[in-house]
């Protein structure tokens, strides 16, 4: 392999981590390097994320069911296409991170939770995971920092520390 050569046979790459770890700024790095496409998380689009960091509890069900949908349909374009894409953010850790986190913190009925897994394990019966998956992490001071610097103002009103020491950080 070349220097600007992207691995053979690699068509999804899928990054993962916490919020402020870097997956958003790497993509874009791994995009121009390779000439990826790339597939950043829908948050400037999306609908519900300033309702739900002011509601947690009204809007988690709400939330998680729009970023399901959205990676889903990601991954469908990028096993239907024939160029390699970099997707900010998998289909994996919103169902087996933030939902049941959300659970776990009284933010999402019992009844949500169950359903939104149902339909996760029926969407991605469907579809082939990542070819190549990869996971940034970082301390909680540097997540602060990254995600403060960034300004983005449905982020100002949670308590960062206390929402990241709840993620679980492999």
């Amino acid at each position: 392999m070349t220097e600007n050569q992207a691995p053979i046979n690699v068509k999804h790459v899928a990054i993962a981590g916490n919020i402020g770890a870097g997956k958003t700024t790497l993509c874009t790095q791994l995009g121009k390097h390779f000439g990826w496409d790339v597939h950043y998380e829908s948050t400037d689009n999306n609908p519900y994320l300033s309702d739900f960091y002011l509601d947690m509890q009204r809007w988690s069900f709400n939330l998680q069911i729009y970023f399901l949908h959205n990676r889903y349909s990601q991954i469908l374009g990028i096993h239907q296409g024939d160029i390699t894409v970099v997707q900010d953010r998998t289909i994996y850790e919103d169902a087996y991170i933030f939902a049941p986190n959300l659970h776990d913190m009284g933010l999402m009925t019992t009844r949500d939770f169950e359903n939104y897994t149902s339909l996760f394990k029926t969407m991605t019966s469907q579809i082939q995971p990542p070819d190549l998956l990869i996971y940034l992490r970082a301390s909680i001071p540097t997540l602060v920092n990254h995600i403060q610097s960034r300004g983005r103002d449905y982020e100002g009103s949670m308590s960062l520390r206390s929402t990241l020491r709840k993620t679980p950080r492999t």
